[in-house]
């Protein structure tokens, strides 16, 4: 391999000739050699979204000449559309504050630019890395507010649809079910008459409740720390630059963008991303219960509730013909597992904080773009692949009903809490219908058995 030789404050370090990137970065790649997954393309085109505003917001303040600002902006352009992105090497387990991932993006940029101006790669003095690129800027503002940028549009672009098709989707299968009166289930145990389509609205309930809480947490990722720079008095900035790169990151990311209320509370803490992260993790818990609901309501096909018919969508077992199984809720459950992990890993980096800045951000970064990426997707597949396709197994309802020992709390006002237990007792032991005892007892004639027991008058 060809090499191409750069300084830094270091020392001298050997840069692959044909990298973009310069000695930063090839310093942290052979320094964080730890996990060998990169940081997320989406967080790397947020940043040179970032990157772009910021060279127009120098501009604008007369910092930067326009050559220098056109030929940012295009090298910008260039790493949003994908073409650079063997580039961003670095682990997402670094050096603390994301400063390797700051530089590589600063090296990549500058080397980029000054092809455009027709220098060659490693020419500093046509656009710098420090002076230009990241000029008006700190890792500590930037890094801090590209984490902000990106969970703002995975949010918006990925989890909230996602989970809006799954909330369609329990809508419409809770419409087409409410005819079915099935016996409810508490402390897995029988319980009082419930329709399948107040049990599927219970669902929907749970994933609008996210939806709602997910929304409050997006709108206060909008609030971001540029220009705090280093600690957040602003050091080495323009007095204009901060309000000019918030103008300049909406007009490129069609997000109305708002400088932080608090600025020294966000460059010190992260009370955005962990309120979305606790809404991610709550988000999580409800898909999980949904996802059990509909294992534990499909389970058999012979020995279990079986009251849902769900989707097969491939075999269950290499040893067992014809056994399918729950396949897409499954993955649903492990995914909900992980996004769990991923808050809980959130909430501990939060926690760690010390003084002027959270150094943690990388992996706060990392875990909540993952958590969004999983979920998003698998979601999706959860309303397509096994939502969609539920159908009711009506006769196993109707027996399941039939056997259901609760409904004698109908009685309860006209006989008494005693008595209706002695013959909810009554029916367990001689395998007998509530109706059937009442009857048999001379408690209710057969009318008024058929009136006062009848599971669709108690739904």
């Amino acid at each position: 391999m060809r090499y191409r030789i750069e300084s830094d404050a270091l020392g001298k370090v050997r840069v692959p000739y044909d990298a973009y990137y310069g000695s930063e970065t090839a310093r942290a790649i052979s320094n964080f050699n730890i996990s060998g997954v990169k940081i997320y393309p989406e967080f790397i085109r947020s940043y040179a979204i970032l990157k772009k505003a910021a060279a127009l917001a120098n501009f604008s303040e007369g910092r930067l000449s326009i050559s220098r600002c056109r030929a940012i902006a295009k090298a910008c352009d260039e790493i949003c559309s994908g073409r650079l992105s063997d580039q961003f090497q670095v682990d997402i387990f670094q050096a603390g504050a994301g400063t390797s991932t700051n530089m590589n993006l600063n090296e990549v940029i500058a080397n980029r630019a000054i092809e455009l101006l027709g220098g060659r790669r490693g020419d500093y003095s046509i656009v710098h890395p420090n002076d230009h690129v990241n000029m008006s800027q700190s890792t500590n503002d930037t890094f801090h507010a590209a984490m902000r940028i990106s969970a703002y549009i995975a949010l918006k672009n990925d989890l909230l649809p996602a989970l809006k098709a799954l909330s369609g989707e329990l809508g419409s299968k809770s419409k087409s079910f409410m005819s079915i009166v099935k016996t409810g289930r508490t402390h897995l145990q029988d319980a009082v008459p419930i329709r399948l389509g107040q049990e599927f609205s219970g669902y929907r309930g749970l994933v609008e409740e996210s939806i709602s809480s997910l929304k409050k947490s997006r709108d206060e990722l909008a609030a971001l720390p540029l220009g705090g720079t280093a600690v957040g008095t602003g050091m080495g900035a323009s007095p204009g630059y901060r309000k000019k790169v918030i103008l300049e990151l909406g007009k490129l990311t069609g997000v109305r963008f708002r400088a932080s209320a608090h600025l020294f509370a966000d460059m010190q803490g992260e009370s955005g991303e962990l309120e979305l992260s606790n809404s991610i993790s709550e988000a999580a818990v409800s898909l999980g219960k949904i996802a059990n609901d509909i294992r534990l309501l499909g389970s058999g096909p012979g020995a279990g509730l079986g009251e849902l018919i769900l989707p097969a969508v491939q075999p269950g077992s290499s040893i067992m013909p014809g056994k399918v199984n729950p396949s897409i809720a499954e993955m649903l459950n492990m995914v909900c597992f992980q996004a769990i992990g991923c808050s809980e890993a959130v909430k501990e980096a939060a926690s760690a904080g010390q003084l002027e800045l959270n150094v943690f951000m990388p992996v706060m970064a990392f875990n909540l773009l993952f958590s969004m990426r999983i979920l998003s997707n698998a979601v999706s597949t959860f309303a397509q692949l096994c939502i969609k396709g539920i159908m009711p197994d009506t006769k196993r309802i109707k027996q399941n009903l039939e056997s259901d020992l609760s409904i004698v709390t109908a009685l309860s006002r006209k006989i008494g809490y005693s008595a209706a237990a002695r013959i909810a007792r009554k029916a367990y032991l001689n395998n007998m219908s509530i109706k059937a005892v009442c009857i048999a007892e001379g408690i209710l004639s057969e009318k008024e058995a058929e009136r006062l027991l009848d599971p669709a008058s108690m739904v």
